[in-house]
């Protein structure tokens, strides 16, 4: 099991990085996902590859965090404690000037269907291959690529119909 982890522990934890934009988070998420795991180990039948099973294990797990934290009346993952957190890493929001155009590039993002905003927060925050993205995803690679290149597509018209609006 030693080497699953070793092998798979970085996709696994960029992926709910990417999915929780909060590094420490994301670090025990991976633990919890990696104990699931072992302790489902026997479930595992070989239908899918290991890093598909465990990024759907991961998946699983940030959803269960996500209720026992509404349960407790949890504000919302993008309260400032996480905004700050997930400013600070380094990805593409360097490239945007301030905070203000971080949050509304996210409300686009946020308005495009799920497959399109999941690959968007894979590649972007997950800083994932298209490959990756593809297996977690149960996809192509290739399908993917086109996901991401239509949602940019999709992603500068709701932005110019936004602005349009104003």
């Amino acid at each position: 099991m030693e080497d699953l982890y070793n092998e798979y522990s970085k996709l696994v934890y960029n992926y709910l990085n990417s999915l929780c934009s909060n590094q420490y988070l994301a670090e025990e998420l991976t633990q919890e996902t990696f104990y699931k795991a072992i302790k489902g180990i026997n479930k595992f039948n070989n239908e899918c590859k290991i890093s598909t099973w465990l990024c759907k294990i991961a998946k699983n797990t940030w959803i269960d965090f996500l209720r026992k934290e509404k349960k407790k009346d949890f504000v919302s993952i993008d309260d400032e404690k996480y905004s700050e957190a997930f400013l600070t890493q380094k990805s593409f929001e360097t490239n945007v000037e301030d905070k203000d155009d971080i949050i509304n590039l996210y409300k686009y993002i946020h308005k495009l269907d799920e497959d399109t905003r999941e690959v968007f927060y894979l590649r972007l925050k997950g800083e994932l291959s298209f490959k990756h993205i593809g297996e977690i995803l149960d996809k192509s690679e290739d399908w993917a690529r086109l996901a991401f290149y239509r949602g940019k597509i999709k992603l500068k018209e709701v932005m110019k119909n936004d602005e349009k609006g104003m």
